[in-house]
């Protein structure tokens, strides 16, 4: 689990194909490498990668075709900047709101504006993502905890305070960048729910 508070932005040091997937190495400035091990997760980009190797400043993980199908990791080269949480441990504060690091899909940037100090992102994404968020209601984009200002159709909006463009790549987002997105976990389960059908009580003995 994650808190969708980034810590660091890494960079892709290496992309290599094995077999139809892919194991990349993320060299880090910030994250406390001395702190995981071998099979720890970390959030990158808002993906939660396993950690199979490592040395003082960077970390590799192996990527499976099913996150290169939902993310954005299949267009990851050499240079690219992510966004990078390390996972929360017992005890740790929960600044922003639970994130698995399990990617539903890509939304797309379509329009930035200023406003007062902050930034203002209107982004697409496919109804059947869009219908699990509410206005208010917390959304992770590339890994970072956001609330949703305002939700249509097939587009959602939310605004940046100028730490979080400081602190994240999300200061390079201009229309026609794709981001990982990944719903509330709430939305899930209430829907899991309500589409369950009724469990007839069974006789007390």
């Amino acid at each position: 689990m994650f808190t969708g508070l980034i810590v660091d932005v890494g960079e892709v040091r290496s992309v290599e194909p094995r077999g139809g997937d892919l194991r990349l190495s993320i060299g880090v400035r910030n994250l406390e490498l001395a702190r995981q091990g071998i099979g720890d997760s970390v959030a990158v980009a808002g993906v939660c990668l396993t950690v199979v190797a490592l040395d003082e400043r960077s970390f590799s993980a192996d990527v499976s075709r099913e996150t290169l199908r939902l993310t954005t990791l299949q267009s990851w080269q050499v240079g690219t900047r992510v966004n990078l949480e390390p996972a929360l441990r017992v005890g740790d504060a929960l600044g922003g709101h639970l994130v698995s690091g399990h990617v539903d899909g890509v939304a797309e940037v379509r329009a930035r504006s200023a406003e007062a100090r902050s930034e203002r992102f209107r982004l697409g994404a496919p109804p059947a993502l869009t219908r699990y968020l509410a206005r208010k209601g917390s959304v992770a984009l590339d890994g970072v905890s956001l609330t949703v200002n305002d939700v249509g159709e097939d587009w959602f909006e939310v605004n940046l305070v100028p730490h979080t463009v400081a602190v994240t790549t999300l200061n390079t987002w201009q229309p026609g960048t794709r981001v990982n997105l990944e719903i509330d976990q709430m939305a899930r389960y209430a829907e899991r729910l309500l589409n369950m059908p009724a469990v007839a009580p069974t006789p007390e003995s």
